[in-house]
């Protein structure tokens, strides 16, 4: 079957198009086949559906591409599949294949709704890499070009500099000046080459994302689910930008003129500088306001686990959160206090801390096995494996990296490692100085990323919160506010971060929460809803706070956010 897309100009109206008729080519459409992608008029409609073929659905040409073209199901050929399991890899299926043996008991998801939430992330993915993403590699490619045009302008004073110290200085100099100049001729190029090749990676960068955008436009126009549903996001690559170069151009410092020291005294040329400065790309920026926080916070729902003493909460999603204490279970509840599962620990000793990864799955630490471990469909499996150091606090990245704080097994040093999946990939540990970042024991270092990739550890045993980069570099420490801990010292368990990139960290001797910006600036705190002992914390997507009571072991859910 051909299918013809066509719109001709109105020749009535050369201001706007008119869509025609694609089997005659001349009547203005009325209608459209949702199946064939045909515009139709009303004297076609019956032309089109007379082959007998049973797929054709014409509709109002309003209405066009508004059904869905389901796959066809390969048990049951005769019916669509309008359903995925979520028990087998979220495989299509159709009604009759719900009531089989093979899938009885069970979760189905319906294709329509999946389809629709991808529309939606389509949609802001492609808002997000045209008024964002695309408008920021443009700016920084267009500041390299301008870079590299004055390029030329800065040598030559600098050559000219030179040359006018040298012609007073003669033929006795001549020598020092030639050999000076072929230097700055040599920082030149390689300073040249520096910014070619940022420039070149920008752009590959940029055709990426032309390519993504062209992609997905492409999907966004299209009614196949499939291809819809397959659509895998690629903004979480586009959004880490390269690390910003900077090279500032050498200068030339020259020196009174004395023939006994004419080498050393002429002058020298410093080095070319290239420094590296991080270059994030915010969520918040575009953002076109700021959620202020709540005069009074709110407490919306309270869920008893029955733990002897409550040590860590995660989200699983925005209705059910992971738990875990001093036991050798996890368990998830529902926002509404209901149990829906119970984990055991593989080696039935209590776990350290628990996260939920990028696809849902359970991960839990324990330190003294040396282990974290990954639940998936039920089942169990060693995830990583350390060898003289064990794992014990978990975070999950925006990028799906796992940041694991760990301390080595005869207690004397602590780390944060990153993983991609179970690979090691970064070691953060010592400061500029050589010194250690964080407090060589065994004590809890609750860890989390905040939206600008900054790592926040909350230092139990330091008194304080540790925040570095995403390179390692050290940006700030808070060791507490005296409006807050001016009776009992600050002693930081759990800590988490929301969409405004604020830091929350909780003070369990002070029985309060603390809010910080992004730079460690103190903004409030949470001290009501009748808090007692906060320990770990949690924030989902909502900016909904969940805070965990650790001798009442319940988890508080609070609204602090206007």
């Amino acid at each position: 079957m051909k299918i013809i897309f066509r719109k001709t100009m109105d020749p009535q109206n050369s201001v706007q198009d008119v869509h025609r008729c694609d089997l005659c080519e001349t009547a203005i459409v009325h209608s459209y086949c949702d199946f064939c992608h045909v515009n139709l008029c009303i004297a076609c409609i019956s032309k089109h559906i007379s082959n007998g073929y049973d797929k054709h659905k014409i509709v109002p040409f309003q209405e066009r591409r508004s059904t869905l073209i389901y796959p066809i199901c390969r048990t049951h050929s005769h019916k669509n599949c309008k359903f995925q399991c979520k028990d087998c890899d979220k495989i299509f299926i159709c009604s009759s294949c719900t009531a089989s043996e093979q899938h009885r008991g069970h979760t189905f998801l319906e294709v329509s709704k999946v389809y629709n939430t991808k529309k939606e992330i389509i949609g802001k993915d492609t808002k997000e890499l045209e008024n964002l993403i695309s408008p920021t590699y443009e700016k920084i490619a267009l500041d390299l070009e301008s870079h590299l045009a004055n390029l030329d302008g800065g040598y030559e004073k600098l050559t000219t500099t030179i040359s006018k110290q040298g012609e007073q200085w003669h033929r006795e100099i001549d020598t020092i000046i030639n050999k000076m100049k072929t230097e700055i001729s040599e920082i030149k190029v390689k300073h040249t080459a520096i910014l070619q090749k940022y420039l070149v990676e920008i752009k590959h960068t940029q055709s990426l994302i032309t390519n993504t955008l062209q992609a997905i436009r492409k999907i966004k126009q299209s009614t196949e689910v499939s291809s819809t549903i397959e659509y895998r996001s690629k903004l979480t690559e586009l959004r880490k930008l390269l690390p910003k170069v900077q090279v500032s151009l050498p200068t030339f410092i020259p020196k009174p003129i004395d023939r006994e020291t004419l080498c050393s005294l002429f002058g020298h040329i410093t080095p070319l500088s290239t420094d590296t400065e991080e270059n994030v790309l915010s969520l918040n920026q575009s953002k076109t306001s700021v959620i202020e926080l709540l005069g009074e916070p709110v407490l919306v729902a309270t869920i008893q686990t029955w733990y002897q003493n409550l040590r860590s909460v995660a989200c699983l999603n925005d209705d059910c959160v992971w738990t875990c204490g001093l036991t050798n279970d996890m368990k998830c509840f529902s926002t509404i206090g209901s149990l829906l599962q119970t984990v055991k620990t593989k080696s039935e000793e209590r776990p350290s801390d628990i996260a939920v990864d990028k696809d849902g799955n359970l991960l839990y630490s324990i330190r003294t096995a040396g282990t974290v471990f990954k639940v998936k469909n039920g089942q169990t499996k060693d995830f990583i494996r350390l060898h003289g150091w064990g794992p014990c606090n978990l975070c999950v990245t925006s990028t799906g990296d796992l940041l694991v704080t760990m301390c080595r097994d005869d207690k004397t040093q602590s780390k944060v490692v990153r993983f991609s999946k179970s690979t090691e990939k970064q070691t953060i540990q010592f400061d500029d100085k050589d010194k250690p970042l964080y407090s060589g024991n065994d004590k809890i270092k609750y860890i989390s990323e905040n939206g600008n990739h900054n790592i926040c550890v909350a230092d139990w045993y330091a008194h304080a919160i540790v925040v570095v980069n995403q390179g390692g570099k050290l940006r700030w420490r808070y060791t507490g506010h005296p409006s807050v801990t001016g009776k009992k010292s600050f002693d930081p368990c759990g800590i988490t971060t929301d969409s405004q990139n604020r830091i929350l960290t909780a003070d369990s001797d002070n029985h309060c929460i603390h809010i910080l910006d992004q730079n460690g600036e103190f903004l409030s705190y949470i001290d009501k809803c009748d808090l007692k002992d906060p320990w770990g914390v949690c924030v989902d997507n909502n900016d909904s706070l969940f805070v965990c009571e650790y001798y009442k072991s319940s988890v508080k859910k609070i609204k602090y956010l206007k």
